[in-house]
């Protein structure tokens, strides 16, 4: 078989239904003449499921909640006083920059895309799925984090359940992002119950 033929492959049949399930197809030469013919959309190919504007209307969505707790977390680093400061203003300001590289991430799967970031300040906090609460105390700013990784991870599972098998990278990315988020929520609940306790 030479290069330019297709690839075909047929599986074994299912052992539980008997019937052969469908053979894999791959066409090389229409998918190398179709990178040809539409080179200047990038990474995004015929084969791209996801409806891209949602997608980046979503992106940039979350890219907005990820600046949102970003400048949240930084404030409550510096305002964290009182005897336990030390090492909540410490976990915030760790937070605060694994928030900045999401955002960043989030931001260049954006470019990626075709899009374009908006980092808008004018409109961050309607955007973002989170808010931005300043808390009065240690407590409260610990609280309202916590609130807000929650907030986060519920909306980046939908995402998550949304991009399914349409588009698998920006689902990767979302997946990353809410293992960490997971982590933040944790660290938080683990910081409010030593100080209620």
């Amino acid at each position: 078989m030479s290069k330019s033929s297709a690839v075909k492959a047929a599986p074994a049949p299912s052992k539980e239904s008997g019937r052969k399930s469908d053979p894999f197809v791959l066409d090389v030469e229409k998918i190398r003449a179709d990178a040809r013919q539409h080179m200047d959309d990038g990474p995004v190919t015929s084969t791209y499921g996801a409806d891209k504007e949602v997608v980046l209307k979503l992106l940039n969505d979350s890219l907005a909640t990820e600046i949102v707790c970003t400048l949240r977390y930084k404030r409550h680093y510096f305002m964290a006083k009182g005897i336990h400061s030390e090492a909540v203003a410490a976990e915030f300001a760790q937070h605060a920059t694994e928030e900045q590289e999401h955002a960043d991430t989030i931001a260049e799967r954006i470019v990626q895309l075709g899009g374009e970031p908006n980092f808008a300040p004018d409109s961050l906090a309607s955007r973002s799925h989170a808010e931005y609460k300043e808390g009065g105390n240690l407590i409260d700013m610990i609280r309202e984090n916590l609130i807000a990784e929650r907030i986060a991870i519920d909306t980046y599972r939908e995402i998550i359940r949304y991009l399914g098998e349409k588009d698998v990278t920006t689902r990767r990315i979302f997946e990353e992002i809410l293992a960490v988020e997971e982590e933040h929520a944790d660290d938080m609940a683990d910081l409010l119950d030593g100080l209620d306790g």
